[in-house]
């Protein structure tokens, strides 16, 4: 029976960093709270090229990127998804109130960054659905390791509303997994290797927005993912 480990692992690091971070506080330096969210960045750029290198049809895979991107800003659907972190706003004060000297409009603009980051990256998404399909949860461990750290940057200034999102996270990257099961028997290595590099891609991008190079739309790239293993059969088939 197929346990989806990656889901968890990334939930818990989550939680567990958002805990740590809140209780720590403003104590820790601010030169830290500044430098070590480049060096996630970095990383997320590194995890993403060694998934590019693996590419097999690279018109497909460019192709399946432009369009999803092009799909993802006529749905705006990061927009979308800072909605629903807006509409919990409510819930979200009376159950964790807003940290000393912040407005509650500066907490909510916050928390759903936040929520965005961890719910909606496409370092999640493609790590769930790359479980799914091959069973290895190495980049959800990977992604653990980062959102450990970086929840607990968060938490400093927003509190403990930041464990809260290690729920929704969970649920969307084990329903991401089971789907992309279902779809593993219809794939190639080939279809794979390039969902792999549309996936790497995306992660690059991750990687400058978190280190806050270059902010990139990166929930609106996220179309490409479902586009990427169906051109790339199409370019096979037709080519």
């Amino acid at each position: 029976m197929f346990v989806p480990l990656g889901p968890y692992v990334n939930g818990t690091a989550v939680a567990i960093g958002g805990l740590a971070g809140a209780f720590v506080g403003t104590k820790l330096p601010e030169r830290l709270r500044t430098s070590l969210p480049q060096t996630f960045g970095l990383a997320s750029m590194g995890l993403g090229i060694s998934m590019i290198i693996k590419l097999q049809h690279l018109p497909a895979v460019i192709l399946a990127l432009i369009v999803g991107a092009i799909i993802g800003e006529l749905i705006h659907l990061e927009r979308s998804i800072g909605r629903v972190g807006t509409k919990a706003k409510g819930l979200i004060e009376r159950i964790f109130p807003a940290r000393e000297g912040l407005s509650p409009e500066e907490f909510i603009e916050k928390f759903v960054a936040v929520l965005v980051l961890f719910c909606a990256s496409g370092t999640g998404i493609f790590g769930a659905m790359n479980e799914g399909m091959t069973g290895s949860p190495d980049i959800l461990y990977v992604k653990s390791i980062l959102d450990f750290f970086t929840s607990g940057i968060f938490a400093t200034a927003l509190g403990y509303a930041v464990a809260s999102v290690c729920l929704p996270q969970v649920a969307i990257q084990i329903l991401l997994m089971f789907c992309a099961t279902w779809i593993m028997p219809m794939t190639d290595p080939g279809m794979i290797a390039d969902f792999s590099a549309v996936g790497g891609l995306i992660m690059l991008a991750t990687g400058f927005r978190i280190a806050g190079v270059k902010p990139f739309p990166v929930a609106n790239m996220l179309p490409g993912l479902l586009l990427a293993m169906p051109f790339s059969h199409l370019w096979t088939t037709l080519f």
